[in-house]
């Protein structure tokens, strides 16, 4: 693949979702969306939009001022990428998701281009917060993506 530096002992495996070349590692959470659009009434980009938004809460709730970018889907601190989106669509469904960097070793980023992006920063929540733990971003996320995702407009047109 054109976007992989230097692998060294990581496996590349292909995926049919958007978003280039990512790495995936422990302190990462990933998240998997598996909706169908249809069903809430909504368009990819409002399903993106809520995806992030969610973060992007998230993030403030610890004190982290998190922002999107127009030229390029996830979420950003400080120029840094500290959330990956990686999506396919098919029929309405969704499927992949997102991946939130906790407290990981970033290194890997450096082997690759990062969302096909040269030279991307990547960045973690501990760096902000050092004591936080994978753990607590679960518990945290959790209410406030079903507060975006599964609202009550969705139960009614179920």
């Amino acid at each position: 693949p054109e976007h992989v530096i230097s692998p060294g002992n990581i496996p590349v495996v292909q995926s049919d979702r958007g978003g280039q070349i990512t790495y995936h590692g422990p302190g990462q959470l990933m998240i998997y969306t598996l909706f169908d659009l249809k069903r809430l009434n909504i368009g990819i980009k409002q399903f993106v939009d809520h995806l992030q938004q969610s973060v992007i809460e998230l993030l403030n709730g610890y004190g982290i001022e998190g922002q999107t970018q127009c030229s390029a889907p996830g979420v950003y601190v400080e120029g840094a990428k500290i959330c990956s989106l990686g999506l396919r669509v098919r029929r309405g469904y969704t499927y992949h998701g997102l991946s939130l960097n906790v407290a990981m070793d970033l290194e890997p980023f450096s082997r690759i281009n990062p969302c096909g992006f040269q030279n991307l920063r990547m960045t973690q929540i501990q760096e902000y917060y050092p004591a936080i733990t994978l753990e607590t971003v679960i518990q945290d996320i959790m209410p406030i993506l079903q507060q975006k995702l599964w609202s009550e407009e969705y139960e009614t047109a179920r």
